[in-house]
C-alpha cells in the first residue's frame, strides 16, 4: 500500500512552520519527518535519514519545496535519484514537481544521467588538477599537521616506548596523525640509498 510521507525542514528564521507541515497534511501524509536548522550539516538531518530509511518502493515522499530535501543542488538531485532508485516517487507542492506524473519516469533518468555526468565531471576535474600539481612538483593531499622539529619529537618519544595515543595526547592531535607521520618517515627512509 502507497504510503505518502512528508519531510519538512525547518530554519530557525522561517515562520508558519505550521502551516508548511498543515500543507503536507492536507495531501495526505500520513506522517511528516522534521528537522531543525540550516539543513547545512548531516546532525541537522537526522530525521530525513529517519524518511528515507522510512520509505518503501512505491511510497511518495511529499516536500513542501524542493529546497527542504538540500541546499546544494547536487545533494538535491543525489536524492532525488536515490529515491527512483528505490522506486520512491516525490513530490513537491511548490514547484509543482511530481514523479508520479506520466513523465515521472523521464524525470528520474535524466537525473539520474545528470548525477552521472556530474560525477565524471568531477572525477575529471580532480584528476587534471592533481596531474597540473604533479608537473610543478606539488603533492596533492592534505598539508602535514607537523614540521621538521614536531616529526623529530614523535619519532624520538616513539623510540622511547611512548604509545601513539599518548604521543597523540601530549601533541593535541588524533592517533591517526601519529600514525600516518611514523609510516611516511619510515617510508621516506627506506627509500633513501644505504651506503
Amino acid at each position: 500500500m502507497t504510503k505518502l510521507l512528508g519531510y519538512a525542514r525547518v530554519d530557525y528564521r522561517k515562520q508558519n512552520v505550521l502551516a508548511e507541515i498543515e500543507r503536507l497534511r492536507s495531501v495526505g501524509c500520513s506522517r511528516v519527518f522534521i528537522d531543525h536548522g540550516s539543513g547545512k550539516h548531516d546532525h541537522e538531518r537526522a530525521n530525513l535519514a529517519d524518511l528515507l530509511n522510512s520509505v518503501r518502493e512505491g511510497d511518495i515522499v511529499v516536500v513542501d519545496q524542493l529546497k527542504s530535501l538540500s541546499r546544494s543542488p547536487i545533494d538535491l538531485l543525489k536524492h532525488i535519484d536515490g529515491l527512483g532508485k528505490r522506486g520512491v516517487h516525490l513530490r513537491s507542492l511548490g514547484e509543482d514537481f511530481d514523479t508520479t506524473m506520466g513523465d515521472g519516469p523521464l524525470i528520474f533518468r535524466i537525473v539520474g544521467v545528470l548525477v552521472a555526468s556530474g560525477r565524471e565531471q568531477i572525477q575529471e576535474r580532480t584528476l587534471a588538477g592533481l596531474e597540473e600539481a604533479r608537473a610543478e612538483g606539488r603533492i596533492g593531499g592534505r598539508p602535514r599537521a607537523f614540521g621538521e622539529k614536531q616529526e623529530a619529537m614523535v619519532v624520538k618519544l616513539h623510540a622511547e616506548g611512548e604509545s601513539m595515543r599518548e604521543i597523540a595526547r601530549l601533541l593535541n592531535v588524533s592517533v591517526g596523525t601519529i600514525s600516518r607521520t611514523l609510516k611516511r618517515i619510515r617510508a621516506a627512509k627506506e627509500q633513501v640509498p644505504q651506503p
